[in-house]
This record gives structure tokens, C-alpha cells and sequence, in this order.
């Protein structure tokens, strides 16, 4: 099931259901995490980790602020196409309409035009996230908030239908557009936080598999927002998604057709310090049932972490030749925080409890990193 915008204003003060043994309001931080627009909150006076239950209202500011900023500029331009009944020719005739309806007759033709209008589709999708997230926030001034700036978009012309996610997502974006991507960008945040859990909801899931999907790939994002958001203030340089090449000496012609490329999920770099940690989300249990015993990190985990590390080594990089590894897992039924050293390399076996609350995520996150 999945919890509407409209259900969500009763459901966050109680318990809001889980996916996966994780709060559904731990999800809306990893997203916050996961999104750019956190850096926003640098400067604001709220803080996420001080108030874990009232992300929809730092939502709710980051989208206000994004949109204020927008206002100050003046809103996009865009064409859209429209037929209408007309006195004079504008554009392209619709020859079929005018003869049926016999419009000559009258003085009148149909015609098909591009028209420069404000009611764009990202502007329309920005002022209904505004409607829907003021029903939802605690605070009512920043419900109020969010309510005048949705009224204000009206009043510039905004005042088409809200568009689907499928129009918005086509929507392309040019090097002039960085505001109204930024101002998007937080809308779609705000109409994310109607996300599935398992509580009763009036809409249903065709294929949950594919939600368990979008949170394993939402974990790895999020751990390497915050790894950015507190570490690169340290001297820190965080790479995400970090593709790394394999020391090759000789292959076959058609070999790079079906050779795989590596790719890391994150790199955390500190040249001062001549430190590299590589890790390695991995949205699964840490250990499993081994053949004779009863706990067993997955070998081909230890693998894969190996080969980021041992095959970096000699290629004139001094930061690979110490590098660490750390993989990663969510907590499933009690924490672990193991290490062990291969060839030089210390590679640990660490999980993060998602169900804790926002403070305590924070500081089992940093502690990992400190055991290196």
C-alpha cells in the first residue's frame, strides 16, 4: 500500500510503518541526504538531526526557499501548443475542424499555435508540490508559507492542472535552467514523501519488488550524502559511483565488449592525511548461513572489495597503495563492526541501524569510519 499526502497528517505522529525494518521517516533522511538541496540547510537555523520526526517541514523550506528564489528572477517561459477558434490566422489552420464546423462561413478559423506562456509544466508541477506539502508540515506559519507561494504562482498565470510525473520527467533542462532545476528538484522531494510502507493505504503496488529496489539504491545515495554533507568540510573529497580502471597488460580485440568495468559506490579521498576509504553498500544482511558454520560474510563480497583495492596498487595513485575498504550493510538483527587486514589493505565488515533515530544514524555512521 502507499500512504497518500492527504493520510500522511495523521500517520506521522503515530507509528509510520517500515519497508524492510526501516521507518519510513528515516527513508525521507536518506532521501534528504541523497539530494542536493540539503546543502541549502547549512545556513538555516533547522536541523535535520535535531528533528528527525519534522522532515516534511525542512522539506517544506528547502522547496519555499528554492521557489522565493525563483520568484525574485521572474518564473521560466516555455510554449505550449493550443488550438483555438480565432478572427485572423495565427500559426497553422486546422483545415478539418474549420470546414466541418463550417467556421468561414462566420468570419472565424480553428488554427494551431505556439503560445510563450508562465504555465509551463515544471511551473504547474512546482505550485501543486506546494499545495500538497502545506497539508502535511507541522509548523502552520510554514504551511502558510507554502500556501501564499502557491497563490502567488496562481496569480503570475500558473494556473493550469497539476501535470503528471511522466510529462515532468521529459522536461529537459538547459544550462540557463540551474534555478528551475533546483526549484524541480525540490518538488519532487516533497511528492516523494507519500512513499509505500506497509500501513492500509487507497493505492496499490503492482510490483513491491521493484520499491525494495529504489531503497537500495536510495541507501547507497544517501550514505554518500552524508559522507559529502560532514566529511568534505574535513578536507575530505567524496567521489560517488567512481569507476575504476584494471590494470591491463594485453587483451584481445573483442574483449572490451564483455569485460566489466568496476565501479565503487563511493571513495572517500584525504590527500593531507594519505588516507583512501572504498566502500561498498551492500542493502543485505552482512553474513549469511555458511557451509559449516553458522555465520559467514559472504565470500563474494570479500571479493569484489579485494579487487577494488589490490588492483589499484602501482599505478603511480600513492593513496591506493594503503587504501581501506568498508562494507557497508543496514543492521539485520544486531550490529557488527569487524576488520581484517589482506596484503597491506584493511578491509572492514560494518552495518548501520536504520530503524534508530536520526541522531543515532549520524553517530553509528561517523564511528564506523573512525575504527579505520
Amino acid at each position: 500500500m502507499i500512504v497518500t499526502a492527504a493520510s500522511l497528517t495523521t500517520a506521522i505522529p503515530q507509528d509510520i510503518g517500515q519497508i524492510e525494518g526501516i521507518p519510513v521517516r528515516n527513508l525521507w533522511l536518506l532521501m534528504l541526504y541523497a539530494s542536493d538541496l540539503f546543502r541549502d540547510l547549512d545556513s538555516a537555523k533547522i536541523s535535520v538531526e535535531d528533528n528527525p520526526d519534522d522532515i516534511p517541514d525542512l522539506v517544506a523550506e528547502i522547496l519555499s526557499r528554492q521557489v522565493e528564489r525563483r520568484l525574485k528572477r521572474n518564473l521560466s517561459f516555455g510554449y505550449q501548443s493550443r488550438e483555438k477558434v480565432l478572427g485572423r490566422v495565427r500559426g497553422r489552420i486546422n483545415l478539418f475542424y474549420t470546414e466541418r464546423h463550417q467556421l468561414l462561413y462566420r468570419g472565424k478559423v480553428a488554427c494551431r499555435f505556439d503560445e510563450l506562456t508562465v504555465d509551463t509544466a515544471r511551473n504547474r508541477y512546482v505550485r501543486a508540490a506546494l499545495e500538497e506539502i502545506s497539508k502535511i508540515v507541522h509548523r502552520k506559519a510554514l504551511a502558510h508559507r507554502c500556501r501564499s507561494l502557491a497563490a502567488s504562482l496562481r496569480r503570475m498565470g500558473v494556473t493550469g492542472e497539476a501535470p503528471g510525473r511522466s510529462e515532468v520527467s521529459v522536461d529537459r533542462f538547459g544550462r540557463h535552467d540551474t534555478d528551475d532545476q533546483r526549484m524541480v528538484s525540490a518538488a519532487q522531494l516533497a511528492f516523494n514523501l507519500a512513499l509505500p510502507t506497509e500501513m492500509a493505504g487507497s493505492k496499490h503496488l503492482s510490483l513491491p519488488e521493484r520499491e525494495i529496489t529504489w531503497i537500495r539504491k536510495l541507501y547507497e545515495k544517501g550514505i554518500a550524502g552524508f559522507y559529502d554533507i560532514v566529511l568534505s568540510k574535513q578536507g575530505w573529497r567524496i567521489n560517488a559511483g567512481k569507476t575504476l580502471g584494471w590494470p591491463i597488460a594485453r587483451k584481445t580485440s573483442g574483449i572490451d565488449k564483455i569485460f566489466p568495468t568496476m565501479r565503487t559506490d563511493i571513495v572517500l579521498d584525504h590527500s593531507n592525511a594519505g588516507r583512501r576509504i572504498v566502500i561498498d553498500t551492500k542493502f543485505t544482511s552482512v553474513v549469511t548461513r555458511g557451509w559449516y558454520r553458522e555465520e559467514t560474510v559472504q565470500s563474494g563480497y570479500i571479493y569484489q572489495i579485494y579487487a577494488y583495492l589490490r588492483s589499484q596498487e602501482g599505478n603511480g595513485d600513492p593513496l591506493a597503495e594503503n587504501a581501506s575498504g568498508l562494507l557497508l550493510h543496514p543492521s539485520v538483527g544486531g550490529m557488527v563492526n569487524e576488520s581484517v587486514v589482506i596484503q597491506g589493505h584493511e578491509i572492514r565488515f560494518a552495518t548501520v541501524d536504520l530503524g534508530a533515530d536520526a541522531k543515532e544514524i549520524r553517530s553509528q555512521l561517523l564511528r564506523v569510519l573512525s575504527g579505520f
